[in-house]
């Protein structure tokens, strides 16, 4: 598997940290009771640890690892270090678990991972009897946010620079696919999908929201050529403020997202 790898911005990421937490305390919710007190858990794609610190709060006498590839977003998450929680390198796209887990999570990282399904029966693997390997995902890729993003980057001025950049529609997919998927493994698996309704805050936040996540491919692939990286993001946030326009109670940002838990046998 190949993923893109942008460069993260911890601090631009956590703008909106609030809204982005929300997802992966609801997909904890369904999370079943760990087949021990003194778990094992696996954090796949932490970024800068805020909600890894979720897992040990339900968890507390778990031994936690969060693994990440950016650099910047391991910095940030290791001030939330303890005794039983850690934060090593890892790519989702070639990790290949080398302990048995209590509990593999991952929140809003396998959309980054083309081909993520084919390492599913090697992660299932390493879940222990009576464990679960659980995620969520960001479902919004026809969404105007993305499709606007992607329609951009493919027009007569950017396509030569940008393009090949971007994720498209099919970086996910659906609950029912990942069900089946998992369920062929032997997993009893629960899969569902909720749009979020964000009201934002402030000047442009939708742009100031994609900024943290979905935009970073291409502020990477223009970082060596500032100007181009101005117009092209004063091109797009003109569209964003179309597609998504202010009203006397701030901005409207519907965000669906997809959830799958998937348990395994004790």
């Amino acid at each position: 598997m190949t993923t893109t790898s942008p460069a993260w911005d911890p601090q631009q990421y956590l703008r909106h940290a609030g809204h982005r937490a929300r997802p992966f305390v609801d997909l904890l919710a369904r999370v079943p009771d760990l087949p021990r007190e003194n778990a094992r858990i696996a954090d796949l794609g932490c970024g800068p640890g805020n909600v890894t610190t979720l897992l040990a709060e339900r968890w507390p006498a778990a031994r936690i690892t969060g693994y990440d590839n950016s650099p910047e977003m391991l910095e940030k998450a290791r001030a939330h270090a303890s005794d039983r929680l850690d934060f090593a390198y890892a790519d989702a796209a070639h990790w290949t678990p080398t302990e048995t887990y209590d509990l593999l999570v991952s929140n809003a990282t396998l959309q980054w991972v083309p081909g993520h399904v084919d390492a599913f029966p090697a992660w299932v693997d390493a879940v222990a009897p009576g464990g679960t390997f659980a995620f969520q995902v960001p479902g919004n890729f026809d969404a105007p946010s993305h499709v606007l993003m992607r329609e951009l980057a493919a027009s007569a001025r950017w396509k030569e620079r940008l393009g090949g950049v971007l994720r498209h529609g099919d970086a996910v997919l659906t609950p029912a696919a990942y069900l089946a998927r998992l369920a062929d493994l032997g997993c009893e698996v629960d899969a569902w999908e909720t749009t979020y309704t964000h009201l934002l805050q402030g000047e442009d936040p939708v742009l100031d929201w994609v900024k943290g996540t979905g935009l970073r491919p291409v502020l990477t692939a223009l970082a060596d050529d500032p100007a181009a990286r101005d117009a092209f993001v004063a091109e797009y946030r003109d569209l964003l403020r179309a597609a998504y326009p202010a009203t006397e109670h701030g901005t409207v940002l519907p965000f669906r997202r997809i959830f799958v838990v998937a348990a395994k046998p004790a």
